[in-house]
């Protein structure tokens, strides 16, 4: 019985050591695997690892950075997720909330943009979370980051908003 509350204490400060430490670039992997591995409530949930440079990562690859940009880096379609405007402390599941309520036009948007949905595993979404929180993480963005096919694509799209700026100026004059 002894061993077992001893077991309890040290998981609880591994704990919340873990939260404290999740999100913020100066984790360590070992920090962000125990954090990964910590049960929440009755043990049957699960918390992510919330790896902000992993998120950074993600960000541009899966495509978040066509519409949402970071210190001026990306899409101006949806909301900037630079870390100075985001409420602190964060409530994770908030953070996906407020995704949630904006689920049908976000889909629409990735379709029209992208050719299809953007998928998301929990992990995926958690270290994406992070990186939009972790300004230190947010100053290692640039174009550099983001993947060729993602860069021709924002590139191709910038031109034909461009095009339908112009189409909009030369209707607007000749009327």
């Amino acid at each position: 019985m002894r061993k077992s509350g001893i077991f309890i204490l040290f998981a609880g400060i591994a704990a919340g050591m873990a939260f404290a430490m999740a999100g913020t670039s100066q984790a360590s992997t070992h920090n962000a695997a125990m954090n990964s591995k910590m049960m929440a409530g009755n043990g049957h949930l699960q918390m992510p690892s919330f790896d902000a440079r992993r998120g950074r990562k993600l960000f541009a690859s899966k495509g978040c950075v066509v519409c949402h940009s970071i210190n001026g880096i990306g899409g101006e379609d949806a909301p900037a997720l630079d870390a100075d405007t985001m409420p602190m402390p964060m409530n994770p599941f908030d953070f996906t909330a407020r995704m949630w309520r904006g689920a049908s036009t976000m889909i629409e948007m990735q379709v029209e943009e992208l050719g299809d949905q953007i998928e998301f595993t929990g992990d995926e979404l958690s270290d994406i979370i992070a990186f939009a929180h972790d300004e230190n993480e947010q100053k290692k963005f640039s174009p550099d980051d983001i993947p060729a096919n993602i860069a021709n694509l924002m590139k191709h799209l910038g031109s034909e908003d461009e095009e339908h700026e112009s189409e909009e100026h030369e209707s607007d004059t000749q009327q």
